[in-house]
């Protein structure tokens, strides 16, 4: 999203927590290109995810995100955080669904963690992985969003640091020390 347009976005999102359904309808056209920009870009670099088109990603993300009260949305680099989570969310899940045993059981998914460009064993279990990033959120919030933002989205590490509002340098110490972390946890866990 261009820089000049996240002030009205915010503006829009303080207008629908107002009641104002019709920022709503102004706001969506703001932020579904770039959404849909950034889907098509993660489902593009990741396998195992084949039949999920970008439209549909996106639209779980905002049928989810209008699920939401419109007060958990303060402005848009909260609202990029939250759609990123929920790509996580929804990618996770399908990954889940898919190693269920009438999917094909106890089959790995190697490309998911090779995908995530950190140091992961080839052992690795994805729902391992999942926790891992969960347990990670729980003691270092702003490095499982940098994972978040990274993995998920795509950002690159200016634009990381520009939606969690710290300097460039912050977010590459914390990508670093979340990939360490990470890779801590799962070796521990064989």
């Amino acid at each position: 999203m261009e820089r000049s347009a996240e002030p009205e976005v915010t503006h829009l999102l303080q207008r629908w927590h107002s009641g104002d359904a019709g920022a709503l309808e102004r706001l969506l056209p703001l932020v579904y290109a770039d959404l849909r920009r950034v889907a098509a870009a993660q489902l593009r670099h990741k396998d195992g995810h084949t039949t999920l088109q970008p439209t549909a990603l996106v639209h779980d993300v905002l049928l989810r995100l209008l699920e939401r009260p419109a007060a958990e949305l303060k402005d848009s680099h909260h609202l990029f955080n939250a759609a990123a989570r929920m790509m996580r969310q929804i990618l996770i899940s399908r990954l889940r669904a898919s190693a269920s045993a009438k999917h094909g059981g106890d089959w790995r998914r190697d490309d998911f963690c090779h995908a995530l460009e950190l140091p992961i064993p080839d052992a690795t279990d994805l729902e391992e992985l999942d926790h891992a990033l969960a347990e990670l959120e729980s003691v270092q919030p702003r490095m499982a969003q940098v994972v978040q933002l990274r993995y998920f989205i795509g950002l690159e590490m200016g634009e990381i640091a520009d939606a969690l509002g710290v300097t460039r340098r912050t977010a590459q110490r914390d990508w670093a020390a979340a990939q360490a972390w990470l890779r801590s946890r799962l070796a521990g866990s064989h």
